[in-house]
């Protein structure tokens, strides 16, 4: 039973990423069917003012206190896979750090880091890990702003397992949590997340760089022809365009003066990504043989639709739009691009209490 004079405990949840000066935010209640209800969401950016002035918007806006979780955004860390070394489990984080010295961006002594299984550990995924490194002082800064706003943080997550987590949501709801089920996000100006998982495993993560302007290019010279409707993902050969003055993509002539306009120039930069996810999804069939994906899906903010078109068109696959807003009923702000950047803290809700990354 409860006495009368202890406090019930709140069972609201605040999710938040701080980048670049530029704080995300989500606020959502936990229903009695262990859903959420989104309160609230946002972006807010801290601009010129100092920190102080910074928190005190912030908590003008109710967001001061509580449960809250932090998300690293796929800029903030990287995401590294290793052969697991042959140790206790108890010191795979100590080897680990030994063995990825030289592949972190600085020195191993800024590091933080954590380690997980990649997917569910077995067969060809038994001796792989997935190990996550940031620099301390990212991590640091963005306690200190937890820290000013009496946020109770007890988990810091990453984008690659927030995304697995949304997208292992989405293929519940179908039936199909055991496929291997691929989620193209772009959430950001210069950067997609690539993640696939099966079983709610995350098995593979990459990052797509974007050309400057890709959410506001024209990705196709015939962006309203209809999508081929395809019943099933099926791998497809690798479909290298070539870039040379004078060469040809995709079939089409892009030498001389037809590449100074700019629908052109739009449309090579976006072959460019294209190619990048044609290579990412004809590595995982050469890989994974055994586990071929279901689909692919995309989230590109209020572009999602017609990233999917764009994409079944120039690949011959079945790309569909994911609305990672529906596990929770309701669009997050009425802002398209603030949504975008919300959209991946989301995943961090779905995070269960006792699970690590």
């Amino acid at each position: 039973m409860r006495w009368p004079w202890q406090r019930k405990v709140s069972q609201d949840r605040t999710v938040v990423s701080w980048s670049a000066g530029t704080l995300a935010y989500v606020r959502a209640r936990r229903k009695g069917n262990g859903t959420f209800e989104v309160l609230k969401a946002g972006v807010e950016r801290q601009g010129s003012d100092s920190m102080a002035d910074f928190v005190r918007r912030l908590s003008a806006l109710g967001l001061k206190g509580g449960r809250t979780r932090v998300m690293l955004r796929a800029d903030q860390y990287q995401l590294l896979q290793i052969q697991a070394p042959p140790v206790p489990p108890e010191e795979l984080r100590a080897a680990s750090r030994f063995q990825i010295r030289e592949m972190v961006n600085t020195h191993i002594d800024d590091i933080t880091m954590d380690v997980m299984r990649v997917g569910d550990g077995q067969n060809k995924a038994a001796d792989q890990l997935f190990v996550v490194a940031a620099v301390t002082a990212m991590v640091s800064g963005a306690l200190d702003l937890a820290q000013a706003m009496q946020w109770d943080v007890n988990v810091i997550d990453v984008q690659d397992t927030a995304q697995r987590n949304l997208q292992s949501a989405l293929a519940r709801r179908e039936s199909r949590l055991e496929k291997a089920d691929a989620l193209l996000m772009i959430a950001g100006d210069r950067q997609a997340l690539l993640t696939i998982s099966a079983g709610e495993e995350l098995f593979f993560s990459r990052r797509l760089d974007l050309p400057d302007g890709f959410m506001a290019m024209q990705w196709s010279q015939n962006s309203d022809d209809a999508a081929p409707v395809v019943d099933t993902y099926t791998p497809v050969g690798e479909y290298v365009p070539d870039y040379s003055v004078g060469g040809t993509s995709h079939g089409n002539d892009y030498s001389g003066g037809q590449a100074a306009s700019s629908g052109v120039a739009d449309h090579d930069k976006a072959q460019r990504v294209l190619v990048e996810v044609q290579r990412s999804l004809d590595l995982w069939d050469r890989a994974w043989s055994s586990m071929p994906l279901t689909g692919l899906r995309v989230f590109a903010g209020e572009r999602s639709s017609e990233l999917a078109q764009w994409l079944s068109r120039e690949m011959g696959q079945s790309v569909v739009a994911a609305d990672l807003n529906e596990p929770f009923g309701a669009q997050l702000t009425s802002d398209p691009a603030d949504q975008a950047y919300c959209v991946p803290l989301l995943g961090v809700l779905l995070r269960t209490e006792t699970r690590k990354l």
